[in-house]
């Protein structure tokens, strides 16, 4: 399992939302690249990076600090946020970005089937989720006709091999993780899990390693990390160790 750092895009800045709240934001830099190149020298594997406001408008709106950011790091970056077309995730290809996590646009078994055709295992699943429910449109839409564990059936099947699940309702609250529903989609798929959402402390990922789920690729961390809960080292610590301590 590897910790990866968010970058969260919102007009050019770095900030974080809470419960994906676009009322609720807060700014941690006017500086993106400066940021990743923090996070690379800190030790990151790879750093997650989301255009918020591609979210929400269904097109690209950040790409200026995307590039930025890919040219001033050389660890890979994985992407998200208003990629709903094939041209738009080649586009951002383009840039450097290792890996684009396509959300809404997942539901769209016919595009993601290409996506998959043309990229293989660079395309990464982006599920939202609330209450059990997936969200879709920058939160702003649920879906209650797609059951959760019948939707990551049916992309595995497509050729998917990493998703991001995403507990909306713990985002940017340092709730910790929701352990149950990763562990509950972990033994129902053979897809790399990646956790989001809820990080609070170090123990957390001490819970993460104890549902021992051989699937569980990597966690990403966002708010705990810019409220200097712990470092990044700390966690790259926390995560490799055999004991976790506060």
């Amino acid at each position: 399992m590897i910790i990866i750092p968010a970058i969260d895009l919102k007009d050019g800045k770095v900030v974080r939302l809470t419960r994906g709240d676009f009322a609720q934001e807060k700014v941690y830099s006017q500086a993106p690249e400066q940021v990743a190149m923090k996070w690379q020298q800190d030790g990151a594997e790879m750093i997650h990076v989301v255009d918020l406001d591609g979210a929400l408008a269904g097109k690209r709106k950040n790409l200026g600090s995307l590039k930025n950011i890919c040219q001033a790091v050389k660890a890979p970056i994985q992407f998200g946020g208003g990629l709903r077309s094939v041209q738009a995730v080649a586009d951002v290809f383009q840039t450097g970005v290792s890996r684009a996590v396509i959300g809404t646009k997942a539901l769209d078994l016919k595009m993601l089937t290409q996506l998959i055709n043309r990229f293989g295992d660079k395309i990464v699943v982006g599920i939202d989720i609330k209450n059990g429910i997936i969200q879709i449109q920058g939160w702003l839409k649920q879906v209650k006709l797609i059951k959760l564990e019948s939707f990551c059936k049916e992309i595995e099947r497509i050729g998917v091999k990493h998703i991001v699940l995403t507990d909306v309702s713990r985002d940017g609250t340092l709730m910790g993780p929701n352990v149950t529903e990763l562990k509950n989609i972990c033994t129902k798929t053979s897809m790399n899990v990646i956790a989001s959402g809820g990080i609070s402390t170090l123990k957390d990922f001490k819970f993460l390693k104890a549902l021992e789920c051989s699937n569980l690729w990597g966690v990403i961390v966002g708010k705990a990390l810019y409220e200097q809960r712990f470092t990044l080292q700390e966690a790259i610590q926390a995560i490799q160790s055999d004991s976790t301590h506060e």
